[in-house]
């Protein structure tokens, strides 16, 4: 269970990476349209990247206290990607409302219409979100040690 909880944690994280990367290049910050506010995406980047830390070294040394910690740094990366979750389901559903608009033309990169998470593929979004849920319930159940024998 502890390495089904790493790889699927390393899987949530390439999703991540994905969409920060595409996050960046869509401008990001300085797009002005953006609803991902900064701090609540890279405090759950960069927590989530030392619970993933703490979780090899966990796997390492087999201390319960290093997997409770990647636990317990878990709780506010799953909030703060809910945060984020809720504020990207408006701008979603905003882009898949607008080609219905009749004689709209589709958002181009760079013409300020469109969020920079605008452009996340609905797939990475709801993949990462997967993912990530199965992640914590693993990391829980191996805090609590479950199938060890």
């Amino acid at each position: 269970m502890d390495i089904a909880a790493l790889i699927l944690w390393l899987v949530t994280a390439l999703g991540g990476f994905v969409m920060l990367g595409m996050w960046i290049a869509r401008g990001g910050p300085r797009a002005g349209t953006s609803r991902l506010p900064v701090p609540v995406l890279f405090g759950h980047f960069a927590l989530a990247a030392v619970g993933l830390v703490v979780w090899i070294i966990y796997l390492i040394n087999d201390s319960r206290a290093l997997a409770w910690t990647a636990f317990a740094l878990l709780v506010p990366v799953a909030l703060l990607g809910l945060t984020m979750f809720v504020r990207w389901i408006p701008v979603r559903r905003g882009q898949v409302a607008q080609p219905a608009a009749a004689g709209a033309r589709p958002a181009t990169a760079g013409d300020g219409s469109t969020p920079p998470e605008g452009y996340f593929p609905l797939p990475v979004v709801l993949g990462h979100g997967v993912f990530a849920v199965i992640t914590v319930v693993l990391v829980l159940l191996a805090s609590l040690g479950a199938g060890e024998s």
